[in-house]
């Protein structure tokens, strides 16, 4: 068997910046510090922090009043933010800074009198952030059946955002069918889907042509990670979604000679090496990085966390 690794793979900056916040929290004010949600999508890295003094809340109410808490990459409601305020809780925002920038988008897009139509997963930490911005005015659709339902009155002003870690193809269909439902509909200046997801998402495409297997490395509450694996699929290439070396089957690699490893946004390096591994111990002979987008991006950290001397 032959491995080939796609190009780029595993954390963005978000998630980098993300990680990078909770561990200066930690180190400049010790444990505990308090996570609104989980930072990122992966076990693996919740459980790391976990470890090393994080306590993870889904409701700020079980945070202790002055204490400090971080707010995950996936962005929170202005709901959370006021009520973040009331209780004395120090903050240190997360939220990447594309989803920060969709925010803005809504807020902006809302103040200037739109209605908002949203394309997101329901239910979806990011979407419920983004969708909390404003306090009405906003609707959430998944598919092209679900833009035929939406009853909008004739001559509302429209504005559309989407979730930024969504599969381009896929957004692309229910971008055009609220086009063509409603002409005037209005997009972000800048598509909201992020550069990682595209970037990843075009790596798949790039490999899964020329691999007999494609597995991903995620969780499977990483909606990146779910469309990566997705991509594969609609392209006739049979793939898996797995936490980490330890969710390999055996009998999925009968007949297989050339395997396409890949990991979304939120996905450690560590473990992508781990799955190398144990392909290598099933006899796995070659590995191979694939061309691709070399990234650059770094975004800074929030005012008030210093950089460890360690």
């Amino acid at each position: 068997m032959e491995i080939s690794l796609a190009q780029p793979r595993g954390f963005c900056a978000g998630v980098d910046r993300a990680i990078e916040i909770v561990e200066r929290a930690l180190q400049q004010f010790g444990s505990p510090i308090y996570v609104k949600h989980e930072i990122v999508h992966n076990k693996t890295v919740v459980e790391d922090l976990r470890g090393k003094g994080a306590i993870f809340v889904d409701e700020l109410e079980d945070v202790p009043t002055g204490s400090t808490v971080v707010f995950s990459a996936h962005g929170v409601s202005q709901d959370v933010r006021t009520q973040a305020e009331s209780l004395g809780l120090k903050v240190f925002d997360a939220t990447c800074p594309l989803v920060t920038k969709v925010h803005v988008e809504v807020s902006k897009m809302r103040a200037q009198g739109c209605e908002i139509i949203m394309i997101g997963h329901e239910g979806h930490p990011e979407v419920e952030g983004t969708m909390g911005q404003v306090k009405d005015g906003i609707y959430l659709v998944e598919t092209e059946e679900d833009v035929a339902k939406l009853n909008i009155a004739a001559g509302t002003q429209l504005a559309l955002v989407t979730q930024t870690t969504l599969s381009v193809d896929d957004a692309s269909k229910v971008i055009t069918a609220l086009k063509a439902k409603f002409p005037d509909i209005r997009e972000p200046k800048k598509a909201d889907i992020c550069y990682a997801t595209q970037n990843r998402q075009d790596a798949v495409k790039f490999m899964a042509r020329q691999v007999d297997l494609v597995l991903v490395v995620g969780s499977p509450s990483s909606s990146n990670s779910n469309r990566l694996r997705e991509v594969a699929e609609k392209l006739g290439v049979p793939a898996k979604l797995i936490e980490n070396a330890d969710s390999l089957e055996r009998d999925w690699f009968d007949g297989v000679k050339h395997i396409g490893l890949t990991a979304g946004a939120s996905a450690p390096e560590h473990l992508v090496q781990g799955v190398v591994k144990r392909l290598k111990e099933w006899g796995a002979l070659s590995v191979r990085n694939m061309e691709g987008v070399e990234e650059n991006i770094a975004f800074p950290m929030p005012k008030g966390l210093v950089r460890s001397e360690v």
